[in-house]
């Protein structure tokens, strides 16, 4: 488990309260119209759902990111930060085929992470299966556990 505190920033609560203002005052994530009328199409922006793990060896990160390609995203690791940014895209309406209700969010997403100081940056690897993304960040040599021999005198 990891214990770490992490540096309060304000402007990026800021920044996240702006983002959320918009989004309500330009009638919902996603909009379209129909008839003359506004519809919302999508209720919420979404953020994956995240599993972190550490073990001896490293940290694994897991995010549950269904429907998303792996070209739409993308994994960073600066100053101590992993970020995961990437996109859910909405389908287009078909000719044919109607939409009566959207309840999965769609847009774009961004999760950071602060990792403790015992990382190794230059072991980072991501592999993504069936929807989920999962990195692996390796600790440092330093900072695996070592087995000491106690000696009788």
């Amino acid at each position: 488990m990891m214990n770490q505190i992490t540096q309060w920033d304000p402007f990026r609560e800021l920044e996240d309260m702006h983002r959320r203002l918009s989004t309500l005052m330009n009638g919902g994530a996603s909009s379209r119209r129909r008839n003359g009328s506004l519809d919302s199409l999508a209720a919420a922006e979404w953020s994956p759902a995240v599993d972190i793990t550490e073990d001896d060896q490293s940290y694994v990160i897991k995010a549950e990111l269904p429907e998303v390609k792996k070209e739409d995203v993308r994994v960073t690791l600066e100053n101590g930060v992993l970020t995961l940014t990437g996109e859910r895209k909405l389908e287009k309406e078909e000719k044919g085929r109607k939409y009566h209700r959207i309840e999965r969010a769609y847009g774009t997403f961004s999760r950071s992470f602060a990792l403790p100081e015992n990382i190794d940056a230059g072991r980072v690897t991501a592999a993504f299966k069936d929807g989920m993304l999962t990195v692996t960040v390796a600790k440092s040599e330093n900072a695996k556990p070592k087995q000491i021999e106690v000696k009788v005198a």
